[in-house]
């Protein structure tokens, strides 16, 4: 029901267009996709797929058919565009089997590839689809790339190239790995910035959330896309979790289990809700884990999701703020009013989902419907879904977007939390980082499509 109120009203008020503003009732263009059009189509499909809403998918394929058009004059985000487009077109053909969708991710794909030409292939943040010429964003470090950006590349493009028989696109994101073995890292940890033209870092900052994040969630779900064959981003995620835990996992006076964030060597304790998904990935990584420690991993991920839990039962809304401390005597609570917003995001949930399908403790699920009431609650308007200013305040003050990742994340991991566990099965999906699943890569299968339902 959550999910046809958000789609119907988009569907409504903003239909094509990026996103829905489900106050004023009209559409929302974020510039991340420059004017690329329908994000909430794309990201959508395997929802609306997954929830059977038959009718929605269709004419949302249609739309895709018509109007989706990558041949426009535009800057975009190499990242967000690779990770809701493509990933949505290549999990939308890998559930149905519509060959448009095979087509217009290749398509996507290919104007992607001038990102690439840099010195060391470490791929610009933002492109011009048409012209082809690359730059990263004017404030990060020194001209540099994003960790999170350019490491979340690789699922995507492995796929790309199972699909189109081109191995360019494999190519591209192995050479990212490889730079990256190569580098003297600080501590054993990955620094978020890294200069495509020197090869070097920029600053020593790193973080498991913002700028960071989905690069570990990339190493460990390369590994398991690849049948547990893809020895090197194995063996790159247990060392960078074995890093982590040394350098980032805290416990509070309070005992709650939480991962900071590192400048330069010191370390400022406070953690995002996007540093939320890592309870999923400690829980789903758990199984490789070396030495007998998968309990030890699975522990881990419980603690995360316990904490990001305690983020959201502090606050007046129920629903977490962007980011949290604890310092100052204050645990698990935002303190800055730039941190107190709720943009619909989905990784608390994400962890919970993942945690019930790896332990089915009940109060996962418990823990994900508080979540269900308090969107309803607060979040849910007339016109769709709504972010919220100040998750602390008893009334709410609506950011007036309903992000696409709602309907692609947010709604999907909850259904699937809801759901039995052979709906999209670990054992041969893996999701990614815009929870668009992928079929994980069987080594007969390299030269032969296949469609596992």
């Amino acid at each position: 029901q959550m999910m046809e109120h958000a789609w119907h009203n988009y569907k409504r008020y903003a239909w094509g267009l990026n996103e829905l503003k489900p106050i004023s009732k009209q559409g929302h263009s974020s510039n991340l996709f420059g004017n690329i059009q329908g994000a909430t189509i794309v990201d959508a499909l395997d929802t609306l797929y997954i929830m059977e809403m038959k009718e929605e998918f269709k004419e949302a394929k249609e739309w895709v058919e018509k109007n989706l058009d990558f041949n426009v004059n535009t800057e975009i985000s190499v990242f967000e565009v690779n990770i809701r487009f493509v990933g949505g077109l290549l999990s939308a053909y890998y559930l149905s089997g519509e060959e448009v969708f095979r087509k217009k991710a290749v398509e996507l794909g290919e104007k992607l590839l001038p990102a690439f030409n840099t010195p060391t292939g470490i791929p610009w943040a933002l492109l011009n689809i048409k012209s082809g010429i690359g730059r990263n964003w004017p404030w990060a470090s020194g001209g540099s790339s994003i960790l999170a950006e350019f490491g979340t590349l690789h699922l995507e493009f492995v796929h790309l190239s199972h699909l189109s028989g081109n191995p360019v696109f494999a190519e591209k994101v192995m050479n990212i790995r490889k730079v990256l073995s190569r580098l003297d890292k600080p501590e054993g940890l990955y620094p978020n910035y890294l200069n495509p033209s020197s090869g070097q870092w920029g600053q020593h900052h790193v973080s498991i959330g913002g700028l960071g994040d989905s690069f570990y969630e990339y190493l460990l779900k390369a590994w398991l896309m690849s049948d547990k064959t893809d020895e090197e981003g194995k063996k790159m995620y247990y060392d960078a979790v074995q890093a982590i835990e040394t350098h980032l996992i805290r416990k509070s006076s309070g005992g709650l289990t939480y991962i900071a964030e590192w400048k330069g060597g010191l370390l400022e304790h406070k953690m995002g809700h996007l540093t939320c998904f890592a309870g999923g990935m400690f829980a789903l990584g758990a199984d490789g884990a070396p030495d007998d420690k998968t309990g030890h991993h699975i522990e881990l991920g419980a603690e995360i999701a316990r904490t990001c839990h305690e983020s959201y039962d502090r606050t007046s809304m129920k629903l977490g703020p962007e980011a949290f401390r604890f310092d100052g005597g204050v645990e698990a609570i935002a303190t800055r009013q730039n941190e107190k917003y709720y943009i619909l995001r989905p990784e608390v949930i994400e962890t919970y989902m993942y945690m019930w399908r790896l332990t089915h403790d009940p109060k996962y699920r418990e823990w994900g419907w508080e979540a269900v009431e308090a969107l309803e609650k607060h979040c849910r308007v007339d016109g769709g879904y709504s972010g919220i200013r100040d998750v602390y305040h008893n009334h709410e003050s609506h950011d007036d977007v309903q992000q696409s990742f709602f309907l692609s994340e947010t709604l999907k991991y909850l259904y699937l939390l809801f759901s039995e566990d052979d709906l999209l099965p670990f054992e041969h999906w893996v999701f990614n980082t815009e929870a668009h699943p992928l079929p994980i890569l069987h080594k007969d299968d390299e030269n032969k499509e296949e469609n596992p339902k």
